[in-house]
């Protein structure tokens, strides 16, 4: 699978996510969150690790990186934020809905504008290889959240 391929199944995997939430009641969001937040931490790790540095590299892709990058960053805010709430706070249902706001808005722009100028600039074998660096990664990543979650 393809670097591209890859980035866009995470997309589709916390886009279900983002569904079962609006289609939920809101006792069960908490758990959907948690379920989400494991998906976008593997999903931000690969692509910063892995699949921006190499986008850098390239003129014609610095600023559509730079402003994932702080996507990115304003994400992990509102992922930390809602971790440390309790599910009956009511902050929480607000930042969920804001997180998935700014999630859908991000993958439009990568899905949208970044993608299909990466394909352009970046050959078929290379973005196989980095598909291949960053599923390795991702499930190493996976692992070591899973570890570090049963201690």
């Amino acid at each position: 699978m393809n670097a591209i391929e890859l980035l866009k199944d995470d997309h589709d995997k916390v886009d279900r996510l983002f569904q079962k939430v609006k289609a939920t009641e809101e006792d069960e969001h908490k758990e959907l969150f948690e379920k989400i937040k494991m998906e976008l931490d593997a999903h931000t790790h690969i692509e910063e690790k892995i699949f921006y540095p190499r986008l850098k590299e390239e003129d014609e892709l610095e600023d559509i990186t730079l402003e994932g990058i702080e996507e990115h960053h304003q994400a992990k805010m509102f992922l930390r934020e809602l971790a440390s709430l309790s599910d009956d706070s009511e902050k929480f249902e607000p930042k969920l809905k804001v997180l998935m706001e700014d999630i859908t808005h991000h993958v439009q722009e990568e899905e949208g504008e970044m993608f299909p100028k990466v394909e352009k600039i970046i050959g078929k074998a290379e973005l196989e290889k980095l598909g291949k660096q960053m599923e390795e990664e991702k499930k190493n990543f996976q692992k070591s959240q899973k570890a570090s979650a049963g201690k």
